[in-house]
């Protein structure tokens, strides 16, 4: 039997899934889904595709895992926690999470380019278990939970190696999805203290405003760990191909996400369905192949599919059920005309040397 290709996936929250979710990512994705019978408090209940033997299933040996607390105001239509130390409380115990997990041998930190390279060298041994630890970088989407900058210190202590400033609506750091504005002066100290550690700046969910004032400012490693093409969807939390190209130019690499409604343009959450708009994988294989075009070859595309990222079957493609899937996109790229050498690139490749260069 032919062995899958290595994948990499730079975006899952799976400690939001285990512990706002209640999920128990060690059972199966079918057993998630049955616990989940009637449940009617989430809009994605019953839809789970990731769990941890779906990620051994497919291959995907190597993740970027969040943290995610977001501070509102009292009168913000978002959902999230009333201060910054509530908020940061929230992100300590996901980091809980993924240490008791580490512990029993489900995960593994890695924290350094050494740590990366032992970590690749046993997933990919052929004498290796069978329930082998899914590696990963901790990251941390939206800053809101660092209460002061200097608590970005104890969190590299702790193993954050990734940080994106915003997520959706004004920030505390800086302004996401659905919002305008440059980072404010707390967002270029933020900026600053990333740059004195050796962090990744993860320009997701920056607005335009944001996005242009990150680049001019940061010195450091830049990555888009979940981010679509604007082209096909012309909603700002897209990336522009001018903001591609700057990208590109800074040696970044992107990861395409598999949300229904950064795939097709038109989708109404809780109405539009996968199959009524013709949501399919092919669509993910439209934003990979751009990214590729604009950069003239397939050194700045990856994976960053944001599966359960508070959506399920519901809203991501029709033709996957798990995470287990992303093994269709060997073939999608293959039809479309890309050699071998540039598919591993796009599933593994590219960011394993972007995280060899930056860890």
């Amino acid at each position: 039997m032919k062995k899958q290709p290595f994948i990499v996936d730079v975006h899952l929250d799976l400690s939001m899934n285990a512990l706002e979710w209640n999920r128990d990512l060690r059972e199966s994705v079918a057993e998630l889904n049955r616990r989940e019978t009637g449940m009617t408090d989430k809009p994605d209940r019953g839809n789970a595709t990731v769990s941890f033997p779906e990620l051994r299933k497919g291959n995907v040996g190597l993740i970027v895992a969040t943290q995610i607390g977001r501070y509102v105001t009292p009168d913000s239509p978002l959902p999230g926690w009333l201060s910054p130390e509530q908020a940061w409380a929230q992100t300590q115990g996901q980091l809980a999470w993924y240490q008791a997990m580490e512990e029993e041998g489900q995960m593994r930190q890695i924290r350094t380019r050494e740590e990366l390279d032992a970590h690749l060298a046993e997933w990919n041994a052929e004498d290796a278990p069978e329930n082998k630890p899914i590696g990963y970088v901790l990251s941390i989407e939206g800053a809101d939970s660092i209460v002061r900058v200097d608590y970005l210190q104890r969190a590299y202590e702790y193993g954050l190696r990734a940080v994106g400033p915003a997520h959706y609506g004004p920030g505390r750091y800086a302004n996401g999805t659905d919002s305008n504005g440059r980072l404010n002066a707390m967002g270029v100290e933020l900026l600053k203290e990333m740059d004195r550690l050796g962090m990744i700046l993860d320009v997701t969910h920056l607005n335009d405003d944001a996005f242009w004032h990150a680049l001019e400012i940061y010195q450091g490693p830049v990555w888009a760990s979940h981010n679509n093409c604007r082209a096909f969807v012309d909603h700002n939390r897209q990336f522009s191909d001018d903001m591609i190209r700057a990208l590109i130019e800074r040696d970044a690499v992107i990861g395409v996400a598999l949300d229904a409604w950064m795939m097709v343009p038109g989708w109404v959450r809780g109405q539009s369905t996968p199959r009524g708009m013709n949501c399919s994988m092919e669509i993910m294989g439209n934003n990979i192949d751009r990214i590729c075009q604009l950069a003239g070859n397939a050194n700045h595309a990856g994976i960053g599919s944001d599966l359960d990222g508070a959506f399920g079957t519901e809203q991501c493609p029709y033709d996957l059920e798990t995470i287990a899937d992303l093994q269709k996109i060997p073939d999608i790229l293959t039809n479309r005309g890309y050699a071998g050498e540039d598919i591993e690139k796009i599933l593994s490749g590219n960011f394993i040397g972007f995280m060899r260069r930056s860890l």
